[in-house]
């Protein structure tokens, strides 16, 4: 197993701050529980924009935002934003499993993931890797839903959860806000309730 991969957050862990709640512990502004951090709290060696095949929408029902959360199809047609983390494996598992609001402990087997391109770790929400490719000669890797976009209910995400989403995705310099908003607008469960001239004004209020 590699010692570093790039984690590609595509949700609200495009955003630094967010995720550094994930490695180094503490409450995200809003969040009414805390997150434990991980073993090793040192920040991403590098933070990078990455574009994916595949397509994000937002369906279930998110207990901190309210509306969808984010997933990531990767069998779907189009393009997908991303940041990439490079952070340990040991870390990857660990934001992993506080995703699933459960504790840091073993590292998730990685092999059947970066063998196959996807490997199912268990039953929950986030409990799907995926490894859709590589990057400076390190495995990139994300975590989704076992289903299909096509076969859930589509959820439209809350103004709070897509600025973070957006404000993230700025971070990284490589699309403007115009890109970024359109992008998210277009999103399957976004699409038909948000604009991009309503995502670009979350960004400005």
């Amino acid at each position: 197993m590699p010692d570093l991969v790039w984690y590609a957050a595509y949700g609200s862990n495009t955003l630094l701050g967010r995720l550094m709640h994930y490695i180094a512990g503490g409450r995200p502004p809003g969040a009414a529980r805390g997150c434990p951090g991980c073993r090793d709290r040192r920040p991403p060696r590098a933070s990078v924009p990455l574009e994916l095949q595949g397509l994000v929408y937002f369906a279930t029902e998110s207990a901190l935002w309210s509306g969808g959360r984010a997933f990531y199809d990767p069998e779907a047609r189009g393009r997908v934003y991303t940041r990439a983390h490079l952070v340990t494996a040991e870390q990857f598992g660990d934001i992993a499993a506080q995703e699933m609001y459960g504790e840091p402990g073993a590292v998730p087997d990685l092999g059947p993931a970066l063998r196959h391109g996807r490997a199912r770790i268990g039953d929950g929400r986030y409990e799907t890797l995926v490894c859709p490719g590589t990057l400076d000669g390190l495995p990139v890797l994300t975590f989704t839903a076992p289903w299909a976009w096509e076969d859930v209910d589509l959820n439209a995400p809350s103004g709070g959860y897509l600025r973070q989403l957006a404000t993230g995705l700025l971070e990284t310099a490589a699309w403007d806000e115009a890109a970024v908003s359109a992008y998210l607008a277009a999103c399957p469960g976004a699409a038909g309730t948000w604009t991009a001239e309503r995502v670009a004004g979350l960004l400005r209020g």
